[in-house]
């Protein structure tokens, strides 16, 4: 078997069935964003990220993401330490559970927001006597974002926690450092790749949220409406130019993210 997988006839197709399926599936699907914003000229694409209200949801969709990942990065951090340096039970049951947002639309994401915090559940109404405002406004479409993206940051972590050496703990234990110096020492250097790494994941997918957000944001021009659910309008109002010039916006975003992760995991592995 393992002759007939090096045999050059067998190779030459993994490799032509494995860029095909990239070009197809990826890039041909990128140009074609990339060349129906430009389709009616340069003019018309900088008019379309001009629009106030497509500017606005651009920098609302950033500026809530980026709350959004904060959140995560703190949470997943504090939840990977848990899962791993901890015994309890129902350990292996919450461990699942992580990775539940990838698993469920996030549509469904969505309407279990709404239910749960929703002007008639019982947290939506104490929520409103207390005078906050949370389904159909921005922190809302912040918990969406932090329910979608909720798994990247436990996941980048966790790994780390778990290949870390005891004995370099224990070492700085016996040289009379506390607790505290401890982990910002031994233990966080350590995490940080993971917490960055996931952190840029988070942030990068909270940016193309769409499911769950149109659910709970109001979809209000320049307070809810982020940029997935204004190039969703776009589109059924037949503007297929105006949505994509949005949508080169977020990838072009999503991009740099992507290409900055692979430059530090690789400048990891040379150290």
């Amino acid at each position: 078997m393992n002759s007939l997988l090096r045999h050059k006839g067998w190779t030459w197709g993994f490799r032509t069935t494995i860029l095909l399926y990239f070009v197809v599936l990826i890039v041909l699907p990128i140009l074609g964003v990339y060349y129906n914003s430009f389709s009616l000229g340069f003019k018309n694409f900088v008019e379309s990220i001009s629009d106030p209200i497509a500017w606005k949801s651009v920098l609302l969709t950033l500026r809530l993401a980026l709350i959004a990942t904060i959140i995560n990065v703190a949470l997943g951090t504090m939840i990977a330490w848990v899962l791993v340096r901890y015994k309890f039970p129902g350990r292996s049951l919450l461990n699942s559970l992580v990775d539940l947002p990838f698993a469920l639309p996030t549509a469904v994401g969505g309407l279990m927001i709404l239910l749960l915090l929703g002007p008639g559940s019982l947290i939506g109404g104490a929520a409103e006597a207390l005078g906050l405002e949370i389904v159909f406004h921005q922190p809302a479409i912040v918990i969406a974002m932090v329910f979608v993206t909720f798994p990247f940051v436990i996941r980048a972590v966790q790994p780390l926690l778990e290949e870390l050496d005891p004995s370099e703990e224990e070492a700085a234990y016996t040289m009379g450092a506390a607790g505290s110096r401890v982990f910002r020492k031994v233990i966080l250097p350590s995490m940080a790749p993971g917490m960055i790494g996931g952190g840029m994941l988070a942030f990068s997918r909270a940016l193309a949220e769409f499911g769950a957000v149109v659910l709970v944001a109001g979809n209000i021009p320049g307070r809810t409406l982020v940029s997935s659910v204004f190039i969703y309008g776009e589109v059924e109002s037949d503007n297929p130019t105006g949505a994509a010039a949005v949508s080169i916006i977020l990838l072009t975003l999503s991009f740099l993210i992507l290409w900055l992760i692979n430059m530090a995991q690789m400048r990891g592995r040379r150290s």
